[in-house]
């Protein structure tokens, strides 16, 4: 992105997506402010840089994970959605597991890709590893509490909603559509990607911050 395309308070829309079909709702914008920049990625760069949440869930193998402490030091993209959404979280999740394909074992090896469950009650370990599988082998599925999981991302501008089950048993979860990622010096998030991101601009970043180079 250039430095011409930021622009300042810019609105980071919400997705309501439904496990029935519909989705891509515009539910509200969370204000987060970014700067305009001479950087070589084309992700948005916050001026703001988020602290990584303090949250500790079930990983797909079902034991405890702390974020904070197991991805400590390290590159880290984290998103918010849950497995039944028909749109923007299987479309992020695979677009992200193409560009990490891009990438060199090695590279990879430095990139933690985190998404966490805003769908808990059926997004069970089992379904979360199955999902993830189909986009990335690697990829660390959280799910529990969802009353930690909606602390944890307000901080960082990210709305989280109670799931809503419909008579028909579809099921709308309203959350941020956004991928942040936190970069290993002070395990902040400096850099934002919207719901649309190409699969050539994670391509492109990921690269770039799994050799390290400056935000």
């Amino acid at each position: 992105m250039t430095a011409a395309a930021l622009v300042l308070g810019a609105s980071l829309a919400l997705s309501a997506c439904s496990s029935s079909g519909g989705g891509g709702e515009d539910a509200g914008p969370a204000k987060v402010s970014k700067q305009a920049s001479a950087s070589q990625y084309r992700g948005t760069v916050l001026s703001k840089h988020f602290d990584k949440p303090d949250l500790v869930l079930n990983d797909t193998s079902g034991q405890p994970y702390d974020l904070k402490a197991r991805t400590a030091g390290r590159t880290v993209l984290l998103f918010f959605g849950y497995t039944s959404c028909p749109d923007v979280c299987p479309t992020t999740m695979g677009d992200i597991g193409v560009a990490m394909s891009k990438l060199t074992p090695e590279q990879r090896q430095k990139l933690d890709v985190v998404f966490v469950s805003t769908d808990p009650e059926r997004d069970t370990p089992q379904v979360l590893r199955t999902w993830l599988d189909s986009m990335g082998k690697d990829f660390v599925g959280l799910t529990g509490d969802l009353a930690k999981v909606k602390a944890a991302a307000k901080p960082l501008g990210i709305l989280v909603e109670d799931p809503v089950v419909a008579a028909n048993g579809s099921v709308t979860s309203t959350h941020g559509a956004q991928v942040l990622a936190f970069l290993p010096g002070d395990d902040k998030a400096h850099l934002l990607y919207m719901a649309g991101t190409t699969v050539d601009t994670y391509a492109h970043d990921l690269r770039l911050l799994a050799e390290g180079v400056a935000v």
